[in-house]
């Protein structure tokens, strides 16, 4: 495979427990717990999601998230306009937004 995969990420979400959750507009990371990063997929909501954070921040796991998608998946994902914040702070969805432009 060349190139990438891309898909679109259509919500980012802090849950009541403390987790981020990415919601894929098309693709499904049901095997990624085997690239052993932390990142893990919620089959019932069809998120990507990661631990609740303790030494690193959101927007650390955020990037991770990215990162590992893209590194062992071979999948791009990719914030838009139409993507929708659920519980996250405007600060942090400036952050996310301009990190997403270096990822």
């Amino acid at each position: 495979m060349d190139e990438n995969e891309k898909d679109r990420i259509l919500k980012v979400e802090i849950d009541v427990s403390g987790k981020l959750h990415l919601t894929p507009e098309k693709k499904k990371f049901t095997l990624i717990y085997r690239t052993a990063t932390e990142v893990h997929w919620n089959t019932e909501i069809n998120t990507l999601y990661s631990p609740k954070p303790r030494d690193w921040t959101y927007l650390e796991w955020f990037k991770h998230i990215i990162k590992v998608t893209k590194e062992e998946c071979y999948c791009e994902l990719n914030i838009t306009e139409q993507t929708e914040w659920v519980n996250i702070p405007n600060e942090l969805k400036k952050e996310i937004t301009k990190a997403q432009q270096w990822l």
